[in-house]
């Protein structure tokens, strides 16, 4: 995501929330060493973007929107398996996130990935007295990947 986005960003944004971030909150949250912002592009148009923060062990998708005229075209998908590519068994192994009890389309969306509703957080959100579910998708090696430790080089013949 780049400063030349942000029109198209805000569009989906106000397109798809009723309490949409403003762009002060975008740059304020941009401007963080640990935030990265990736967009998704359909035929040179910006159909859908998240912003989402690094940590030691997950990452936390801040934000995350699909223009609703390109929902069910596999835009929320590939940004997702674009954060699927980040984690591994010995760093970053889990994504977080929060959805409004409300937005049931989400809850499904990011279920269907993989994600599970770990807790409800009371209140948590200031535009409203709504609550939100903690969502948690969990990195699953596979039987290489655990059995080769990743500090390893195996010696090679020759």
């Amino acid at each position: 995501m780049i400063r030349r986005d942000m029109p198209s960003v805000l569009g989906i944004e106000k397109a798809c929330f009723e309490f949409a971030w403003n762009e002060d909150d975008f740059i304020r949250c941009l401007r963080q060493r640990n935030c990265i912002g990736m967009v998704a592009e359909k035929d040179d148009e910006i159909v859908g973007f998240m912003i989402y923060e690094l940590h030691k062990n997950r990452l936390h998708i801040l934000n995350f929107a699909v223009h609703p005229d390109h929902r069910r075209d596999g835009v929320g998908n590939a940004m997702c398996s674009k954060l699927f590519g980040k984690l591994s068994h010995e760093r970053r192994n889990r994504i977080m996130l929060e959805v409004r009890e409300t937005n049931l389309d989400a809850q499904l969306f990011f279920k269907s990935l993989g994600f599970r509703a770990i807790s409800v957080l009371r209140d948590f959100y200031d535009d409203t007295i709504e609550d939100a579910y903690l969502m948690q998708y969990r990195y699953q090696p596979n039987a290489a990947e655990i059995a080769q430790p990743g500090n390893r080089i195996t010696r090679m013949a020759g």
